[in-house]
C-alpha cells in the first residue's frame, strides 16, 4: 500500500512541477530523483504516519469512560473468519512503535510534549529509512551497470 501512496504521490508531483527543458531543447518529465530533491526528502508516508501517531496520543489521553476508548478495547465475540486475519489499527501502530524501540508508549502518550518528540522521531526514523532504501537500490544499479 506503501508503494502504491508514493507512485500516486511522485504522479501528481509531476504534474505539479511540469516538464524539464534539456540542454538540446527539448522537453522531459522529472525524474524520481528529481521530485525528491524538490520535497527534501518529505513524502506522504511519513506525514500520514506522524498524523496516526498523534491520533493515538490523543486517543490514549482521553478519560476511560470515553466512547472512543470503549471502542479501541471493544473485541468482537463472535467467529473468527477463515484465513489470515486482517491487521487491526492498533498492530500496525504498535509495529511502527516497536520500529521505535519505544517500550513504554502508554506512558509517553500521557504527556504531550514527549509524545510530540517520538512522533517527530518516528517521522525522522521513517525518513531515514526511505533514504536508506534509495541508497540500496543506486548501490544496486551501479553494480548492474559495471557488469
Amino acid at each position: 500500500m506503501t508503494n502504491k501512496l508514493m507512485i500516486f504521490e511522485r504522479k501528481i508531483m509531476r504534474k505539479i512541477c511540469g516538464p524539464t527543458r534539456t540542454d538540446d531543447g527539448y522537453w522531459r518529465i522529472k525524474t524520481n530523483q528529481e521530485i525528491n530533491d524538490i520535497l527534501k526528502g518529505q513524502n506522504i508516508i511519513g506525514f500520514i504516519k506522524k498524523q496516526i501517531l498523534n491520533l493515538l496520543g490523543h486517543v490514549q489521553r482521553m478519560a476511560e469512560d470515553n466512547n472512543v476508548q470503549k471502542i479501541k478495547r471493544w473485541k468482537l465475540v463472535s467467529k473468527r473468519p477463515i484465513g489470515r486475519p486482517k491487521i487491526r489499527w492498533e498492530d500496525d501502530i504498535l509495529e511502527d512503535i516497536k520500529s521505535i524501540n519505544i517500550s513504554n508508549w502508554k506512558k509517553l502518550a500521557q504527556n504531550r510534549v514527549s509524545w510530540k518528540k517520538v512522533v517527530d522521531q518516528a517521522r525522522t526514523l521513517y525518513r531515514l529509512l526511505c533514504l536508506r532504501r534509495r541508497r540500496r537500490r543506486r548501490r544496486r544499479r551501479r553494480r548492474r551497470r559495471r557488469r
